[in-house]
């Protein structure tokens, strides 16, 4: 008599993960793309029924009952979570979050946060203007608790969601501040953050002060109109920028190249690297530096992230400005969303940033050229945090410090070095007499 088997719906999703990451080219179907991954070996069969007789015993033993949905979630986003720190499944909502930040829109109080592996988050910035920054959120604070509740108590939260609810409702958190032994509770009312992402004012005559906050959908039109209005304001031309890049934890990495652009005649701006086709690109400057050469310099410190260092290293390699600051977050990875179909989505890492003289910004980050000081904090970089990606110039120095660099002493520092530039280079314009 023939045996009839039961196979567990797991049981066969692992089976065909392991057929498909079996599966090679053959040889009537040769692969023609260069940068294809070589075919793996399958799943050993002894793997599979470990992770059958997990799922098995999880099922049947653990101390609270789990529905098997549920449980292939947990499945699912354990599957991503040792991969890097930036890669996760997102459910319908947190995709939806996600791409309303992308367009700048959103209820909550305007902060940039990352998940700690003990659940808490730590803010790597607050947004200009935003309710977190008039609350005096700084970057190295760290949220345990939203209205007393300790943040991602459950783990099927998105921990960061908490924050968000509808404009003109209060929110307390506790949070943990370096150098503090006691937690302090910050009361909040969130708004709809929709903050312009580029804002600037006249230094004094012909000098000008650009801060880029973010990069959402139209922050390179936004800065075409700031640029055009202070260039009036100074009579037609600007003799120098101070462009701000603190405390910007970056965003999209098409609106930075275009910001990038608007500095340069041409030449590399930045490349990605990665495992697929999609994933290998090169972005170069098109002709019309909408300062004409001006002279410039850039603020940069351990909260200047992702396509915020792609552009200070864009503008540092070509040699267009001048680096003032402490060294950049370091995060110099890709993500890709791809949509799944059913409002889910994945935030899956595809590839790194390189600046134009080929260096890798990840877990590096960018150096200035010109240190200025700051306010040290252990634990702010890309390279303290857990399982994140190696970088190709990372240096292992131990849980070493972030420096934090505010106020307007460091605007006034880039002001003076961008005179001297300007008189240095109208010297070397004017012919010698005799």
């Amino acid at each position: 008599m023939r045996r009839l088997l039961f196979i567990p719906p797991v049981l066969m999703l692992a089976a065909a993960l392991a057929q498909a990451q079996g599966a090679a080219p053959t040889a009537s179907t040769p692969s023609t793309d260069p940068l294809a991954p070589a075919p793996s070996a399958a799943v050993p069969i002894e793997d599979i029924e470990r992770f059958v007789e997990v799922f098995r015993r999880v099922q049947s033993d653990f101390v609270d009952p789990i529905d098997d949905r549920a449980l292939m979630r947990a499945a699912t986003r354990a599957l991503l979570a040792d991969l890097d720190p930036h890669s996760a499944y997102l459910p319908a909502a947190s995709a939806a979050d996600l791409r309303g930040d992308a367009n700048g829109l959103y209820d909550g109080i305007g902060v940039e946060v990352e998940v700690r592996p003990d659940r808490s988050l730590k803010v790597i910035g607050a947004i200009d203007g935003s309710p977190a920054q008039r609350a005096g959120l700084r970057t190295g604070d760290v949220i345990v608790a939203v209205d007393g509740r300790p943040v991602g108590l459950r783990r099927d939260d998105e921990p960061s969601r908490a924050l968000r609810g509808p404009a003109g409702t209060s929110v307390r958190l506790t949070l943990l501040r370096p150098g503090e032994a006691l937690p302090r509770d910050v009361r909040l009312v969130r708004e709809s953050i929709a903050l312009a992402s580029v804002s600037g004012r006249l230094l004094e005559p012909g000098h000008a002060y650009v801060r880029i906050a973010y990069f959402e959908g139209d922050t390179a039109e936004e800065l075409k109109r700031v640029l055009a209005d202070l260039k009036a304001r100074a009579g037609g031309r600007l003799a120098g920028v101070v462009l701000d890049l603190r405390n910007n934890p970056g965003g999209l990495l098409t609106t930075a190249i275009e910001c990038a652009d608007q500095f340069l005649e041409g030449g590399l701006i930045a490349s990605t690297r990665g495992r697929s086709a999609v994933a290998n690109t090169v972005y170069r400057a098109t002709p019309g530096d909408l300062l004409d050469g001006a002279p410039m310099a850039v603020l940069i410190d351990v909260g200047t992230a992702s396509s915020a260092e792609v552009l200070a290293g864009a503008l540092r390699d070509q040699r267009r400005a001048l680096l003032l600051g402490s060294r950049s977050f370091g995060k110099g990875s890709v993500q890709s969303v791809i949509d799944l179909g059913n409002g889910d989505a994945l935030k899956l890492t595809t590839a790194r940033y390189y600046t134009p003289s080929g260096r890798s910004i990840q877990a590096a980050g960018i150096l200035p050229d010109v240190v200025l000081p700051g306010t040290a904090i252990r634990g702010l970089r890309e390279q303290d945090l857990p399982v994140h990606l190696a970088g190709d110039a990372e240096v292992v120095d131990g849980y070493a410090n972030g420096v934090i660099v505010e106020g307007e002493g460091a605007i006034a520092e880039a002001l003076r070095r961008l005179k001297q530039a300007a008189a240095a280079r109208a010297a070397r314009r004017t012919p010698p007499r005799g």
